[in-house]
């Protein structure tokens, strides 16, 4: 019994100890997190699809949810909401999903300040490095609506709708992907308002395209196979977007393919069931499905196809 004083001295340290050590993801003071980590643990985990809708963006959620700004920008940058929002704007900022894609994780905020509600899409790389962010913000005029979905693919698809004056309505349609090099979100396919005519924008169009092989081979104005210089002198860049029977199926596409030969490249990525096989000619390359790419494009295509090169001009050789 007279050890019992120093027992009990060294059990209190210990769980002294304990709880000081516990203490890391917060700082002690505010009880905020200190780690980009602990900020986007504060992001519920989500199953894709997710899309979200005006109505659904104007309305008021519980403060008791929200994220301080203060703590917001300590781990996202001023400009993210600076996008949207005038300087020194006072926005409450609430958590909505996390999407693990693998490579980046996904945060899906939405802002509300007494001008507008907005939805800010924030991306972060595996070592939890802030990599972008796209903004959309409600529509000012009251004609115009829009719903905002990110697909199982990632993609982020904007759809305007507008309420014309004869009763009828326009649809256009704005497509966003992560580009990790470039660190941001890239519009990758754009449908106007006042006409239903397409454009394709290439997100690899400003690499470099020095390889024998690099340029763009197409078959008609949606279907387009871009290759540009890889990382390394065995590999290219490449870029697909395809649509088939009438535009009932579509598939896309954009990696790294390893050379194999001097005719033929093959993209083969860990963890990606996808592999295929780019087989070049002097004028032509072929698209060969191998395995597996079915997450890419719809159930009744395949990347399979021949797309003849198209001649580049000579402000656009680089």
């Amino acid at each position: 019994m007279k050890q019992w004083p120093k027992v009990s001295g060294l059990i209190f340290f210990f769980l002294f100890a304990i709880s000081c050590g516990n203490n890391g993801t917060t700082d002690g003071s505010t009880g905020e997190p200190e780690h980009v980590s602990d900020f986007i643990r504060l992001y519920p985990e989500i199953q894709l699809p997710f899309s979200m809708a005006d109505s659904t963006l104007s309305r008021k959620e519980k403060d008791s949810s929200a994220i301080t700004q203060a703590v917001f920008v300590k781990f996202v940058p001023d400009s993210v909401l600076g996008r949207i929002y005038p300087k020194n704007a006072k926005v409450k900022i609430f958590p909505l999903g996390r999407v693990d894609a693998g490579t980046e994780t996904y945060l899906l905020t939405k802002t509300l300040s007494s001008s507008k509600p907005g939805l800010l899409i924030l991306a972060y790389d595996r070592k939890d490095e802030f990599t972008g962010a796209v903004s959309f913000a409600k529509p000012a005029i009251s004609t115009l609506s829009q719903t905002i979905t990110m697909d199982r693919k990632f993609a982020i698809t904007r759809t305007i709708l507008r309420r014309n004056t004869d009763g009828s309505f326009s649809e256009g349609k704005d497509v966003f992907v992560l580009n990790a090099v470039a660190k941001d979100f890239t519009l990758i396919m754009t449908e106007a308002l006042d006409d239903k005519n397409t454009e394709l924008i290439n997100p690899i169009d400003t690499l470099s395209r020095r390889h024998k092989w690099a340029g763009d081979y197409s078959n008609g104005k949606m279907n387009l196979v871009s290759i540009r210089d890889g990382r390394r002198d065995d590999r290219l860049s490449f870029y697909i977007h395809f649509e088939k029977n009438s535009g009932e199926c579509t598939g896309e596409l954009k990696g790294e393919a390893i050379l194999l030969n001097s005719t033929t490249a093959e993209y083969q990525l860990d963890g990606d069931p996808c592999i295929l096989k780019f087989v070049f000619t002097k004028n032509a390359v072929a698209l060969k499905e191998v395995e597996g790419c079915g997450s890419r494009r719809g159930l009744q295509c395949t990347f399979d196809g021949n797309y003849p090169r198209k001649k580049a001009s000579r402000t656009t050789d680089k």
